[in-house]
């Protein structure tokens, strides 16, 4: 469904701006607290605590992000989704968010409606509130919704990208690839595994695979190491395998490339066995946990060779 329409009285024009956010404070319903807490105030309040503050944002744009065969529901949660896996790498539980909009003169309320009903129903599943934002007017065809999400520590720690060392071994949760067929916006936040994880003082460092690993893995890998990982070892989706069937490429090259898996990429301390480690994983979750590789002065041979390899790269 497109967000748009050629009819003027179907579009956010015949509302307005004050009328639009009436509707918007009733699509959202009890996700959105009254003000000051919620829409309504310059700013809204958000009740300190004691934990350490964590804040992401990300958005979604027509074109880039989703297409017209992506649900308006399903655009709303992928919103939320995309920043609730960034508060989950760091093994943080999500709080509040303020969203803001650039519209098209053109954008469909019905479409509208559709968007904001999957972002509420999003944050009540996941306790986020919903707490302000802005609109603005875009150019004739453009849809944005940008969030700002914040979130909080679970425990003493929350878990960077920096802590791998020479020795540590690379594991990463569920499968990966092939995100277009349906992934990209299907996916689920691993919000409880990330929240385990860091509590488990083995792990190290941790990320969420947003741009494909072979991107994303730079960001953890130590100065002076690279990541060692044999292909048989990466879990593949059977999205990858189809993708592999079209592009004739090894399904596991889709899986390091093709981005938007919103899995973690997990890196635990060299001392630490990994398949003890996602034993005890696996008495608490049904998402698997797959050691891939671990972290090497020198590549092995038969391993992947990331100088062939892209992940996905805004600008390029």
């Amino acid at each position: 469904m497109t967000p748009f329409t050629s009819t003027r009285a179907k579009s956010v024009t015949a509302h307005g701006e004050l009328a639009l956010i009436a509707l918007i404070r009733r699509w959202l319903g009890n996700a959105s607290p009254r003000s000051p807490f919620g829409i309504g105030d310059d700013c809204a309040v958000i009740p300190p605590t004691k934990n350490q503050q964590l804040v992401t944002t990300d958005p979604v744009i027509h074109g880039q992000h989703f297409d017209d065969t992506v649900p308006p529901r399903a655009v709303g949660a992928k919103l939320l989704k995309r920043n609730l896996s960034d508060i989950a790498a760091m093994g943080g539980r999500p709080v509040a968010a303020v969203v803001s909009l650039a519209l098209a003169p053109n954008t469909s309320v019905m479409w509208l409606r559709g968007f904001y009903l999957g972002l509420a129903n999003c944050a009540r599943r996941h306790g986020v509130k919903i707490v302000g934002g802005d609109i603005t007017q875009g150019p004739r065809g453009f849809f944005g919704a940008f969030l700002t999400l914040h979130g909080e520590s679970t425990g003493q720690r929350v878990v960077t990208r920096t802590g791998a060392r020479v020795g540590d071994a690379i594991l990463v949760t569920g499968r990966l690839g092939g995100s277009r067929a349906g992934h990209h916006y299907k996916f689920t936040p691993r919000l409880a595994e990330g929240a385990w994880l860091a509590r488990q003082k083995d792990v190290v460092a941790m990320m969420d695979v947003s741009d494909g690993i072979a991107k994303d893995i730079r960001a953890l890998t130590p100065q002076g190491a690279i990541a060692s990982v044999w292909p048989p070892s990466i879990p593949v989706s059977a999205a990858a395998g189809t993708a592999s069937g079209q592009s004739r490429r090894p399904a596991w090259m889709h899986a390091l490339t093709d981005g938007e898996d919103y899995e973690l990429l997990v890196v635990i301390r060299a001392r630490t066995d990994p398949f003890e480690f996602t034993k005890r994983w696996s008495r608490h979750f049904a998402t698997s946990l797959q050691p891939i590789g671990r972290f090497t002065r020198r590549l092995s041979p038969g391993h992947v060779d990331w100088r062939s390899l892209q992940g996905y790269e805004h600008l390029r």
